[in-house]
């Protein structure tokens, strides 16, 4: 393979010649072998990585930072920022997340990409660093230690807009249809996975839009912490090294090219030292997957059977679910979500202990960090583009089997506490239940209600919702 020489401050390494990256990113690439099938950094950082550069060459270039470079290089070098943004170079950042906990190399590889691409488009010798360096101009007024949270921040923002959002409302906007559709289905309420009085299928499944409304507006509460950015900290946030205005000024150019109201964050030595606007952030998102778990359980559990369980739901049939029993169909959908919902569990608890690991002036978990939140953020917002499509929208109830497991439900006895007493009640619902006959069989018997007043107190409908006892 062609080479060329780079150099860093430890010397001369050797890279692809038909690459952008430089010294560091090669080092990094031979000295963190770690997860590389899996844990490539994706197009998320990336991007978020191109508009801080972008925001920051805009910044020192109205501040007069980068004087030094002419007219032809400073349109390179944004030109480049740009391109990164755009995705054209995403196979110039070829770094793992287990690399250094600052994010130094994915720093440097932004830098180096970007300054060998701005020198190609200005007719220069990639390597030379001339006219645009990755350190003095790229990375002008800037630290990897406030770089590389502002660009975990970016990639956040960025992806919550374009991935989770819209899915989670789309689900939640079709189970609120079904929830209105299904209003006057009347059936069997559970609490102690044991039958209780009875309940609407439609607020059952409003239930589940509850929970995802609140979910949703938790997840949006969080992410207004991840718009503070940490730029313009420099090393341990002071902001050595930068001009006075540079955070403030990168970060409302980073807000004018991604369309969200990032700020400079008002304590910039929290913003190195530690990372709880994301550790918010992923705990919201926890409680999403919680809610989603919840709801796919459901879901499998009115829908199992379709003969031997409650098998009070349809849901789509997607794919065969046996290789040995034929004719058997599962309920993947809600497999698929509650697996996504595990993962999420798992990546708020890495998400929670390395947020609780900085010590002085930096946390150095910031790579790994990110990339669990961001998984999360698309694992999530993935299944519930999936289940809507090939689950949610199908859910039907099996009125037939519904009305069937309602009139047997010994629990509608409940009705008559108001009126005979609970112990009277309870007597009624045990003789049902030791003689196997209806609890109008037994109320009778037993002597405790004439049948008029039977019919006129157990009306499974006027159970589903408060009303005194004289109806």
């Amino acid at each position: 393979m062609d080479t060329r020489n780079e150099t860093d401050s430890m010397g001369t390494v050797e890279v692809p010649a038909d690459h952008y990256w430089g010294a560091q990113t090669q080092r990094s690439i031979e000295n963190f072998p770690i997860g590389r099938d899996t844990f490539v950094w994706g197009h998320s950082m990336i991007r978020a990585l191109g508009h801080l550069k972008l925001g920051a060459a805009r910044a020192n270039r109205e501040l007069g930072e980068l004087s030094a470079l002419d007219e032809t290089a400073l349109d390179a070098l944004e030109q480049a920022a740009r391109e990164v943004v755009a995705g054209d170079l995403d196979e110039q950042f070829p770094l793992v997340v287990f690399q250094t906990g600052s994010g130094t190399q994915s720093n440097m590889n932004s830098n180096e990409v970007i300054s060998n691409r701005a020198i190609e488009i200005a007719g220069g010798q990639m390597g030379s660093k001339s006219p645009v360096h990755p350190n003095d101009h790229v990375n002008r007024g800037q630290s990897s230690n406030d770089t590389f949270p502002t660009a975990m921040h970016i990639a956040v923002v960025l992806d919550l807009h374009e991935y989770l959002y819209d899915q989670v409302t789309r689900l939640r906007d079709v189970l609120a249809d079904k929830s209105s559709e299904f209003a006057d289905v009347v059936k069997v309420g559970r609490t102690h996975l044991q039958d209780a009085t009875p309940i609407t299928l439609g607020q059952e499944i409003g239930g589940w839009v509850a929970q995802l409304d609140f979910a949703l507006g938790s997840v949006r509460h969080a992410e207004t912490g991840v718009l503070d950015l940490a730029i313009g900290g420099t090393a341990v946030g002071t902001g050595l090294n930068a001009h006075p205005q540079f955070g403030q000024l990168a970060a409302a150019k980073i807000a004018e090219q991604t369309g969200h109201p990032f700020r400079q964050a008002d304590n910039l030595f929290a913003s190195l030292s530690a990372h709880d606007a994301l550790v918010m952030l992923s705990s919201s998102l926890r409680g999403l997957a919680m809610a989603l778990m919840k709801i796919a359980n459901d879901v499998r559990w009115l829908a199992s059977g379709p003969r031997n369980g409650i098998g009070e739901i349809r849901i789509p049939e997607n794919e065969p679910g046996s290789s040995i029993m034929p004719g058997k169909v599962n309920p993947t959908q809600c497999e698929a979500m509650t697996m996504v919902a595990t993962r999420v569990f798992g990546n708020d608890a890495t998400v929670g202990f390395a947020g609780s690991q900085g010590n002085f002036q930096l946390n150095v978990y910031k790579p790994v960090m990110a990339h669990a939140v961001l998984e999360s953020i698309r694992l999530l917002g993935d299944s519930c583009a999936a289940f809507t499509d090939h689950c949610a929208v199908g859910i039907e109830p099996d009125r037939e089997r519904i009305a069937a497991e309602l009139a047997s439900n010994l629990m509608q006895v409940t009705a008559l506490n108001p009126h005979i007493g609970y112990d009277k009640a309870a007597q009624i619902a045990k003789k049902a239940h030791k003689d196997g006959t209806t609890l109008k069989a037994a109320a009778l018997e037993l002597g405790h209600v004439t049948e008029d007043e039977f019919d006129a107190w157990v009306i499974p409908f006027d159970m589903t919702h408060p009303r005194t006892v004289e109806g």
